[in-house]
């Protein structure tokens, strides 16, 4: 059967994004087989930016009330025609061999589900870059996910699921953040298989501040122990590693008032190679300086959200829907 690539992408009050996402697709060496725009339950319409690509790209667009990211995918992947599905953010931007890289990836690759890794555009700001690097960097916890391809766990920015495995598994969840996981282990449970494209990359804009990065960590830090509970994860373990690493760092300072200075020295160590390596690989030394923030910020968000949830969780019964309801979406 002949590979068909649907793009599916939800839209929330980003019509400057979505006509950047669509202009990048519109410079692509193989044009996708069809595009899903799903507006859910905007105050500020994307109709008219994508009315105008009309004549470019084979384009869909649909209107719904809002339900958020994950029932949005569904929404669009159900209406889809292609053989494999590919979810985007709005505010991605695409190289112009992503689609033809995908397809070369699909030849070669027997998946039902993958993803690719994301990078920080030449044209981002000094934040976006430097939270690139917290997020996309091998030194850090996040950016260890995206170096290792087998058990390769998709994020919904830049993922592909076939036909099969969406109709199988029922798409995403109303848990957001942590959709993105949750659905991964069940399409792991139900037999199918993941891979990372590493050649299938994006631009990832992450319109953000410092307090919306804090905010957002914190979040997913927060959903975590519900995955676990869900899944009955056994090695929890290294989800606590950024609570530890967050207060090692605190008591690093106390330690070395007190005389002992060999734990400081080891964060000193971990924060100096931090800067070496955002500086090679941002070519810019403000950025690297930026970046340790990031990092230190990204492990004491992550780390808190993870410990107010185990608390809360440990010491009630209800159901994670009814004692964090702002985790999760009415659909």
């Amino acid at each position: 059967m002949a590979v068909t690539l649907s793009l599916v992408i939800p839209v929330y009050n980003r019509p400057d994004e979505i006509r950047e996402l669509l202009e990048s697709l519109t410079y692509q060496t193989v044009l996708p087989d069809e595009v899903v725009i799903v507006e859910d339950g905007s105050s500020l319409s994307s109709k008219e930016v994508v009315g105008s690509y009309k004549d470019r790209l084979a384009i869909s667009y649909f209107e719904k009330p809002n339900s958020g990211p994950g029932d949005s995918r569904n929404y669009g992947m159900s209406r889809a025609k292609g053989t494999y599905y590919i979810i985007l953010d709005s505010d991605c931007i695409l190289p112009k061999n992503y689609i033809e890289s995908i397809h070369q990836s699909l030849k070669e690759s027997d998946v039902d589900f993958f993803g690719g890794p994301d990078k920080a555009h030449s044209s981002f700001s000094a934040l976006q870059k430097a939270i690139d690097y917290a997020m996309t960097s091998v030194l850090t916890t996040a950016g260890i996910r995206g170096a290792i391809s087998k058990r390769f766990q998709p994020r919904s920015f830049n993922m592909g699921i076939s036909k099969k495995a969406f109709k199988a598994s029922g798409g995403f969840s109303n848990i957001h953040p942590g959709e993105d996981p949750d659905l991964t282990l069940r399409l792991w449970k139900l037999g199918f298989k993941s891979q990372l494209f590493k050649d299938s990359y994006v631009f990832h804009k992450r319109r953000i501040s410092w307090k919306l990065f804090f905010k957002q960590l914190f979040k997913f830090g927060s959903t975590r122990p519900i995955l676990n509970r869900w899944h009955q994860r056994k090695a929890t373990f290294i989800y606590w590693l950024p609570l530890l690493f967050t207060l090692g760092f605190l008591l690093s300072f106390v330690l070395f008032l007190l005389g002992y200075e060999q734990l400081l020295y080891v964060y000193v160590t971990y924060v100096f190679l931090i800067f070496i390596h955002a500086s090679v690989k941002t070519t810019n030394p403000l950025i690297a300086l930026m970046s340790i923030g990031a990092v230190l910020i990204m492990y004491a968000a992550y780390g808190l959200g993870y410990l107010n949830t185990s608390i809360r969780m440990c010491c009630t019964k209800k159901e994670a829907e009814e004692l964090f309801p702002n985790l999760f979406f009415k659909n």
